[in-house]
């Protein structure tokens, strides 16, 4: 229920006119006064005194008086409560205008002077206020595909995903059925209005170089905005003959010509990590906060703590504490209450750490200064770039996300992420959100055939041909081949690159080889075969206990001949 309140005064020396809103769904109270000197000039200016529960949530109703737009720096605010409720924490804000149209155009932060003055202090943000809540509403002033440059990294050597990075980059490895690890940061990117994107590359990167041209070749932001999604894969150059040593120094060695570009914050990203991210309300927060450096956060248990970059905020939400992968007492040392993101208790005994996700905005001549300047010799932005910048007093603040967001980076990892999107009734992660889609590679792929099959609880990609067979729990790639009385359980199949035609194989037969898919009367359980994988007729590969570190049971990539088994 909104109402709305109209009060006038008039004396001698002015007039002032009060409007008041106020909402009994979203809890904020708009108060507008206008004051008219008697001046020769008739100038006049219009004061905005906003008090609200969370910002965000205004962004919509300020709009709607003239389209308003937030200034890049917040201002000075007060923090006012009630006896009724201490819970609740309002920030106040303050914005005038220089002249009396309502353009929205020159908005500055005024204090408030006379009667209604108040001391001035630091506006308080609780993490709650940042965190990518799906309630909250974005106002990006300049707007993210003009202000903002994407820079997705490629990794490593992914060894610990090997052997399915034997031949291809991590980002490059297949997920769930038509896609590839890359496709989700990049589709994050053009969900988020963030047009402008490299893609730092150094190990296996012909298949994604491969893939990225083929699926984001087109100039996506049209002729205005100049959209790409360019690959820069790691060079020697005079002054530097290395390789790429880490993440800080690869976008070091391209600063050159990530700083040609006229934005305001640069967008780190990695590119094997599965999850759905609205990075328009990250930049905001970044923003809002007047931050350096923001990097996205999440709640983590201890048994994966170790892997991570740790941290420690205070109650603006601003790191005051980071620990790159800590071990033993060290890991002891950053638990903290996770309450203060707004777990419950029985959820903050479960996670007691705060996890960084290795996601980063930061602003352009702060990224400049920290890799040219201050840390010239830094390699990583987790273990040396962002301690350092909290160490030296830069602002560095976290953005806490609440979402499902999965990292890439073990073969139990990337098995348990494909599965879990099998789940019922809700997966873990979903690609059939319209609002904000996957994109890939079109490849033009005919409809799956399924003859006589018993399918259930699996995820069949596109262009498959599956004959009177049983597939239950599974992911089947696409161009998958499954011959009559195939049984395929809790397996991901990655598919195939390509068909071959009957003459291909009758050439194979004639000289004993198998076909690219899975033969007649085979039984795969628990397994991951990879894409182009010929398994024969009447083969078992059933995995009874996962050893993730096998690398039969993580990946069959061989030829499997006729009536062999592997039980493991």
């Amino acid at each position: 229920m909104t109402k709305l309140f109209i009060y006038h005064d008039h004396d001698r020396d002015h007039t002032e006119t009060w409007l008041h809103i106020r909402s009994s769904s979203a809890f904020f109270s708009l108060q507008l006064t206008l004051s008219l000197a008697h001046t020769h000039s008739g100038s006049a200016r219009l004061t905005i005194t906003v008090n609200v529960n969370r910002l965000y949530r205004l962004m919509a109703s300020m709009a709607s008086i003239g389209s308003l737009k937030v200034p890049s720096s917040p201002s000075t605010a007060a923090t006012s409560s009630n006896s009724n409720n201490h819970s609740r924490r309002s920030v106040v804000k303050r914005l005038a205008f220089s002249s009396s149209q309502l353009s929205g155009d020159k908005i500055f932060s005024k204090a408030v002077t006379g009667d209604r003055r108040r001391e001035r202090r630091p506006i308080v943000v609780s993490p709650q206020a940042v965190s990518d809540s799906k309630n909250s509403q974005t106002c990006l002033d300049p707007e993210a595909s003009r202000s903002v440059l994407g820079i997705i990294l490629g990794g490593g050597a992914g060894t610990r995903l090997y052997p399915l990075t034997k031949k291809r980059a991590k980002p490059a490895v297949p997920l769930g059925a038509n896609y590839r690890l890359i496709d989700i940061p990049v589709s994050n990117c053009l969900n988020s209005n963030i047009s402008k994107i490299y893609v730092l590359t150094q190990f296996n990167s012909a298949s994604l170089n491969r893939h990225l041209s083929r699926a984001y070749a087109s100039n996506m932001g049209g002729y205005k905005n100049e959209g790409f999604v360019e690959v820069l894969a790691a060079q020697q150059s005079p002054e530097n003959p290395n390789w790429f040593q880490g993440t800080a120094d690869a976008v070091r060695q391209y600063l050159w010509l990530f700083e040609e570009h006229n934005v305001l914050e640069f967008l780190v990203l990695a590119g094997d990590h599965l999850y759905r991210m609205d990075y328009e309300r990250f930049i905001q927060a970044h923003r809002e906060t007047d931050a350096d450096i923001t990097v996205a956060a999440l709640p983590m248990d201890e048994k994966r703590a170790t892997a991570f970059g740790l941290m420690k905020i205070d109650e603006e939400g601003r790191i005051i504490e980071f620990s790159e992968k800590p071990k033993g007492e060290q890991l002891k040392a950053m638990k903290v209450d996770t309450t203060i993101l707004g777990l419950d208790d029985e959820r903050a005994k479960e996670m007691p750490y705060i996890a960084s996700m290795g996601i980063y905005v930061i602003s352009k001549d702060v990224m400049l200064n920290l890799l040219r300047d201050k840390f010239p010799g830094a390699n990583d932005f987790g273990s040396e770039v962002i301690p350092g910048a909290t160490s030296i007093g830069m602002r560095v603040q976290a953005y806490l996300y609440d979402g499902y967001w999965e990292d890439i980076g073990t073969i139990e990892a990337f098995y348990n992420a494909n599965l879990g999107i099998t789940k019922k009734p809700i997966p873990d992660f979903s690609f059939y959100d319209r609002s904000a889609p996957i994109y890939t590679q079109p490849r033009y792929l005919p409809p799956s055939k399924m003859l006589d099959a018993d399918v259930t609880d699996s995820v069949i990609g596109e262009g498959c041909v599956i004959k009177n067979c049983k597939i239950h729990h599974s992911v089947v790639g696409l161009r998958s081949c499954i011959s009559e009385g195939a049984i395929i359980e809790d397996t991901l199949l990655m598919g195939a690159d390509y068909y071959e035609t009957d003459a291909d194989r009758r050439f194979l037969a004639a000289k004993g080889s198998v076909p690219i898919g899975i033969g007649k009367n085979s039984h795969i359980k628990r397994a991951i075969i990879d894409k182009n994988a010929r398994i024969g007729d009447n083969v078992k590969v059933i995995v009874l206990f996962l050893n993730f570190f096998s690398p039969l049971n993580s990946c069959l990539s061989y030829q499997i001949g006729a009536s062999s088994h592997y039980v493991y």
